[in-house]
């Protein structure tokens, strides 16, 4: 076994970007939303279908999604 290896080690899936299938379906990728998702920042705008959402945390932390 490859011990450099991360899948090897059964932790990929909280690696940026990672998606991981065994045998019944994909590991859903896993972030930190301050950090990777709103880069420090409030708010971030996500394109999906050709429409634009707004992810934005609240005050008290709360996550919201608007269209």
């Amino acid at each position: 076994m490859n011990t450099k290896d991360p899948a090897a080690k059964g932790d990929i899936a909280s690696q940026p970007g990672a998606q991981v299938e065994n045998a019944r379906t994909l590991v859903p990728r896993r972030m930190t939303s301050t950090r990777e998702l709103l880069a420090g920042g409030n708010e971030v705008q996500i394109e999906h279908n050709g429409e634009i959402y707004t992810l934005r945390q609240t005050s008290k932390g709360k996550l919201i999604l608007t269209k």
